[in-house]
């Protein structure tokens, strides 16, 4: 059977002008999981990195961690990126469009990491809600669509016994998880909240489909120090 491990990548920047790269924190993230897939030994046949800087960074850090080549062929693929959060706040409240005044709302509630929590959680209900698809950018479906046939395809592209990398985001663990256990749109979304940055997903393919093996393991990072485990 062929295993596929979704990866979420590293600590993005939160608050940065730019989200999209890892932190300090999100870089020694990557390392560790790298460094766990080689104490469980897995040796990858494929790896396979969404477009985005962070799943790209995330893929240095553990290819480093496995003790693999830097130059190890990486397959980028635009069907394993996030959604775009950015487009779904903006929705959701125009004026923060701005990040600074996004940013500057929140630090005024005293605790911004929460308040933003309870904001984003608001915007992406009503984005999977799918009664505004009109105004998204790429509408809830049409992110499930993209997300599934990736993932077939990736099926696909793993030998029979092989292993896949896959380096990606927690929407898009998300929506595997939920296609593969039946789960609803509301109940997607309730795993996305709980997925651990560089927490690891497997998917078994076998000749009677694809199963489920284990979601958001996260003992590697835990283990390692207490403040390495973080969650956006």
């Amino acid at each position: 059977m062929g295993a596929i491990y979704l990866l979420r990548h590293g600590q993005a920047s939160f608050g940065s002008n730019n989200y999209d790269q890892l932190s300090a924190v999100g870089h020694q993230q990557a390392r560790v999981l790298g460094e766990a897939l080689k104490a469980r030994g897995v040796t990858p046949d494929r790896l396979v990195s969404g477009t985005m800087l962070r799943h790209q960074e995330t893929a240095a850090g553990a290819l480093a961690g496995l003790g693999l080549d830097a130059a190890t062929p990486l397959a980028l693929h635009a069907g394993v990126n996030e959604f775009d959060h950015e487009n779904v706040i903006e929705v959701a409240e125009p004026r923060y469009a701005d990040k600074v005044a996004m940013m500057a709302e929140m630090a005024a509630t005293g605790d911004p990491r929460r308040a933003f929590q309870k904001f984003f959680q608001d915007a992406v209900s009503r984005w999977v809600g799918g009664n505004h698809d009109d105004e998204y950018a790429e509408p809830w479906s049409v992110f499930k669509l993209r997300v599934v046939a990736a993932l077939d395809e990736i099926v696909r592209q793993t030998p029979p016994k092989g292993t896949t990398l896959v380096f990606t985001s927690g929407g898009t663990i998300s929506v595997v998880c939920a296609h593969l256990l039946g789960l609803n749109d509301a109940q997607a979304f309730t795993i996305n909240w709980t997925l651990a940055n560089a927490g690891i997903t497997k998917v078994v393919a076998g000749r009677d489909g694809l199963h489920l093996i284990s979601v958001n393991e996260h003992a590697h990072v835990e283990g390692v120090e207490p403040s390495l485990l973080t969650y956006r």
